[in-house]
């Protein structure tokens, strides 16, 4: 559903509370990656050596982590562009199109 679907099919009054509502009780793939972070702890645990590991585990330790640490920079995403189009069979038509750009 679009957003401009979503509007139009709720109010703003409804959208709010349903905002709220996430809040208090979230849901989605977050809240599932920390379900199974809590399961992961736990069996982990278990069978943890407190001689070798003297903290237990957190459910955080199992869940993936999508922020970067350093944004990237344009010249990063291009090399990654450029890795990504060699290894696929692509070609780097820049050159050629480079007339188009200029004009």
């Amino acid at each position: 559903m679009t957003v401009d679907q979503l509007l139009a099919q709720i109010s703003s009054r409804e959208l709010t509370e349903w905002m709220a509502y996430a809040l208090v009780e979230p849901w989605g793939e977050e809240r599932a990656d920390f379900r199974a972070g809590v399961v992961a702890s736990v069996t982990a645990n278990a069978y943890r050596d407190p001689k070798k590991r003297r903290t237990p585990y957190e459910p955080k330790d199992f869940m993936p982590s999508f922020a970067r640490k350093q944004p990237q920079g344009w010249e990063q995403q291009l090399q990654i562009v450029k890795l990504l189009n060699v290894a696929m069979g692509g070609k780097d038509l820049r050159a050629a199109n480079a007339s188009l750009i200029t004009e």
